[in-house]
This record gives C-alpha cells, sequence and structure tokens, in this order.
C-alpha cells in the first residue's frame, strides 16, 4: 500500500516553527516546544491546538490559498451571489468558470484537499496523546473537545466539497471521503457519504460533552460554536427539526448586531454577534494572502483596485430601501455625481467603481490586509433556525423568528403573512443577504439540490467565460480528487468527471 498523499498523513516529526506548508503539525507563534515535548502537558498540547487555530489563517501554496478565508471565496465566487466584476489579476476567475474545481492537477483542488486533511491530521494527534498528558482534567476536555469539533468540520467541509451531496431521501452509499481517525501514514478508501456523516456527528457528540460556554477567545472552540457546527450538518441532512434545536442553542448568548455595527466592516470577532472566527493581529500580516486582499473595499491590492466584489443586481434589487444592509453595497458607484461618498473615502483614485461593489468588508487599511474571518456568526444561526423551522412544518415559530431578525435589520418592515414554500423563500433570500460573501452560498445550492443561475443579473460574460448556468445535480457540482492523492494511494478512486 503507498504512503498517503501528506495531507492525510500525521507526521509526527514536523512539530516545528509554522510558515511552510509542508510542515504538519505546527507550533505558533514560536517553536519553543519541541516534537518530544508536546504531548507531555496541557499547556503543551495547547500550543499544537492553538497551530490548529492559525492555521485557518495562514499562507499555503500562493497568495489566493489562505486558509478558510480563500476556500470561503472559492464557494462564493462558485455561485451567484458575489460577482466579479473583472478579471482582475487572474485570481478565483478560473474558479469562478467552474473550470479549476473539476480538474484533478488544479493548485486549487490540491490546497483544498491537504488544507482540511491537514485540520484533520493536527487533531488526530492531539486526540490520541492529549488523555495521557499532564495537567487538570478541565483542560484535556477543553483540549480533547476543540480537536474532535475541528476533525468534525474538517470532515464536513470535505464530504460536501468532494462528494455528492447527502440525499434526503437516504440511502447514501454514494463514495464520500476517506475518513481519518487516527495518526495514519497510509491512505485508506473512500467511505460512503453515510458513513462520514455518521462521524462527524459522533465527533460533534463527543465533543459537546467536554466542553462549555467557556473559552478563551473566539477564534477557539466552544459548545456555541459546536452546536453552530452541529445545526449546519443536521440541515445538510435535512434533519430540519433537530437543525433548529441546535441552532437555536448555538445562538444563546449572542445578539444580533446594531446598524452600526454593520458598517464597521466586518472584520472584528469582538462583534457582539460574532460566535466564531479567526483573529488576526498587526504582526501577523498577510499581505496579499488574505482574505481582505481578495474581498475588502479597501486593501490596495491589485485585485481589489481592478476587480472590486458586487453583489448579484437581482438579490440587491429585494433588499428593501429601508433596510440597514442595503448600504453595503453601492448600485451607483460608477457614477461620480450618484456614487456613495463612503466609496470614495474609503478608496484610492487609482481604484475601479463599479456599480453594486461591496463595502461590508473592510481591510485594516490600504497597505494592510489584516482583518477578522467571520465563519459563525448569531445571524446565521437565526436564519438557518428560522429555515430549518419553516422546512418541518413550523410556519409560526419561523415567522417569529423572521420577524425578530428583520426587526434588526430593516425598522420598517412589515410581515409578509407568508407561509409554506413561499416563507421558505423569504427565508433564504434574507440568509442570502445577510450572508453574502462569507462562504456560504456554494454550499446551500449544493444541499438544496438547486441549480445556479447568473442570468439577468450583473454577472460579466468575459469574465464568467459564459458560465451564466449549471444544472443542479451534475458531476460538476463535485470537486476532483487531486491527482497527488491518486497517485499516492492506491486506494483512492477519482470522481466522475
Amino acid at each position: 500500500m503507498k504512503k498517503i498523499f501528506k495531507p492525510i498523513a500525521a507526521l509526527a516529526l514536523a512539530l516545528v516553527t509554522f510558515g511552510c506548508a509542508e510542515d504538519y503539525l505546527e507550533t505558533v507563534p514560536t517553536d519553543a516546544v519541541s516534537s518530544e515535548s508536546v504531548f507531555t502537558t496541557t499547556k503543551n498540547a495547547m500550543t499544537a491546538l492553538n497551530g490548529i487555530h492559525r492555521s485557518l489563517l495562514l499562507r499555503y501554496d500562493s497568495q489566493g490559498q489562505a486558509g478558510e478565508g480563500a476556500v470561503a471565496i472559492m464557494r462564493e465566487v462558485l455561485a451567484d451571489d458575489v460577482v466579479m466584476t473583472t478579471t482582475g489579476n487572474g485570481w478565483y476567475v478560473s474558479i469562478s468558470r467552474w473550470q479549476n474545481h473539476v480538474v484533478q492537477t488544479s493548485g486549487d483542488v490540491r490546497f483544498v484537499w491537504r488544507f482540511y486533511y491537514k485540520v484533520i491530521g493536527n487533531a488526530n494527534m492531539i486526540i490520541a496523546n492529549i488523555d495521557a498528558a499532564e495537567g487538570p482534567q478541565s483542560e484535556k476536555d477543553e483540549i480533547k473537545g476543540q480537536a474532535l469539533a475541528y476533525r468534525a468540520w474538517a470532515h464536513f467541509n470535505l464530504v460536501q466539497l468532494f462528494a455528492n451531496r447527502y440525499d434526503f431521501a437516504g440511502g447514501n452509499t454514494q463514495l464520500g471521503v476517506p475518513i481519518v481517525t487516527e495518526p495514519i501514514t497510509e491512505g485508506g478508501a473512500r467511505n460512503s457519504v453515510e458513513e462520514v456523516y455518521t462521524q462527524i456527528n459522533t465527533d460533534l457528540d463527543a465533543a459537546m460533552a467536554l466542553l462549555d460556554e467557556s473559552r478563551n477567545f473566539k477564534s477557539h472552540l466552544n459548545i456555541n460554536v459546536v452546536n453552530g457546527i452541529k445545526a449546519r450538518v443536521l440541515a445538510t441532512q435535512g434533519k430540519f427539526a433537530e437543525a433548529a434545536t441546535y441552532a437555536n442553542a448555538a445562538r444563546s448568548g449572542y445578539e444580533l448586531m446594531s446598524e452600526s455595527d454593520l458598517y464597521d466592516g466586518f472584520n472584528n470577532y469582538d462583534n457582539a454577534e460574532w460566535i466564531w472566527g479567526s483573529h488576526q493581529v498587526d504582526d501577523q500580516q498577510t499581505y496579499f494572502a488574505s482574505f481582505f486582499a481578495y474581498m475588502s473595499l479597501n486593501f490596495s491590492s491589485t485585485n481589489i483596485r481592478n476587480n472590486p466584489k458586487a453583489i448579484n443586481s437581482t438579490l440587491y434589487g429585494m433588499i428593501s430601501d429601508s433596510d440597514y444592509r442595503k448600504g453595503l453595497w453601492d448600485p451607483n458607484a460608477s457614477d461620480p455625481e450618484l456614487r456613495d461618498p463612503y466609496i470614495d473615502e474609503m478608496t484610492l483614485s487609482s481604484f475601479a467603481k463599479i456599480n453594486y461593489m461591496n463595502r461590508k468588508f473592510i481591510a485594516q487599511g490600504n497597505a494592510s490586509s489584516v482583518g477578522d474571518v467571520p465563519y459563525m456568526r448569531a445571524s446565521e444561526m437565526i436564519l438557518l433556525e428560522a429555515e430549518s423551522l419553516a422546512r418541518s412544518g413550523n410556519d409560526a415559530g419561523a415567522t417569529a423568528l423572521l420577524n425578530e431578525f428583520m426587526a434588526a435589520r430593516d425598522p420598517e418592515y412589515t410581515p409578509s403573512g407568508n407561509t409554506g414554500d413561499a416563507l421558505i423563500d423569504e427565508i433564504m433570500i434574507q440568509r442570502r443577504i445577510e450572508l453574502w460573501g462569507e462562504g456560504f452560498r456554494f454550499y446551500d445550492l449544493k444541499r438544496l439540490n438547486l441549480p445556479l443561475d447568473r442570468t439577468g443579473a450583473n454577472h460579466v460574460e468575459s469574465v464568467i467565460n459564459g458560465k451564466f448556468t449549471e444544472p443542479a445535480g451534475t458531476n460538476a457540482w463535485t470537486w476532483q480528487i487531486p491527482i497527488d492523492e491518486l497517485n499516492a494511494n492506491d486506494n483512492m478512486v477519482q470522481n466522475p468527471s
């Protein structure tokens, strides 16, 4: 049996300084803890866990591969609500054209596969060793619980991307991804989609038994984050009544942000609404390898100067004029007479001004791409709870939640009185508006078996190479397994192209 491609292998010898993408178990922020001593104490083991937290922000093979933020961008440009206004300097263009993710030799495919398996490998090293470490049991529980949650989260992302969608009707014997629950150096066969989801739920349940609301920072995982991941998993499985319960638990203790907070740039995880996000400080500047180097209004990268990201104009037209979020995009940016003055204030004269461009994401400055990256917010959970209630037949509960949410976003909102499918559609529109650019739209289309439809909006034909539609359920919704994995693992089977 061949040794498995490095992202799945848990290499115990690689506890070294972070920064090299091939390093497997990384210490952050220093390499003061040796590989021999990393699991001898809970203090040292926490250093290894911090390596996982930081891996979500690190640059990998290229500047367009900055951890979870980069994968979130890929998931957005594959969908319909984030508009690439020009080709800029090329980053994410092939992904937006539905070309890159279906090529087994693609560097982006390799990055995404190895990134999530890297998280799994590091989590497995912690899980396998933490019980024998010296330190309080409470610290062991916290470390192990977070590692279990990370393992579940990474498997969940992998199976959504590299396998066909979970079929609500049952069965789900289709090929998923290899389940890896221990440090290994050899690759296994692909488990079924059902088996992968069973393992994900097992890990999340185990994590819940070990974690509570406490944690050091919002970049760490606690019971709220695990409940939120569980809610996402259950919704993807079509288990909506259960998903609603967990979404409610996830947002417990978190409030919806104010109007002024909406305009603060979505760059600070101290926002009362954020449940989970990566924190980046000044001395961790990653320059062009950053979520904000591609999605912000103001960082002076070639990509942002030439290719400001815009909202789908049809979706924008669904936002009420009295909705606070209406101002997160400028429909008149190309016209100096009508342009939102904020766009000029926050950008240099060399920046392109294109209609419907975003002002949602704001980097620390024109010369700094520093910014915290959001992964889970209370608004996502309240909308997921509302969606799940509506899909499970509880229109009254869903309507009450939608009204509660809209009261915080639109002071003039008038309840629609919608029920059934019309209520679900209304909730999903609000979800699209609220979570624009945060990495959810491709997953939503796939989990609900909906087609890609970019027609009738402001998508630019030359940018997306005419890729306006993709029917639901085609092979193109499933990413190809990277060639390196196929070459290294005799047990691996490629997805149909």
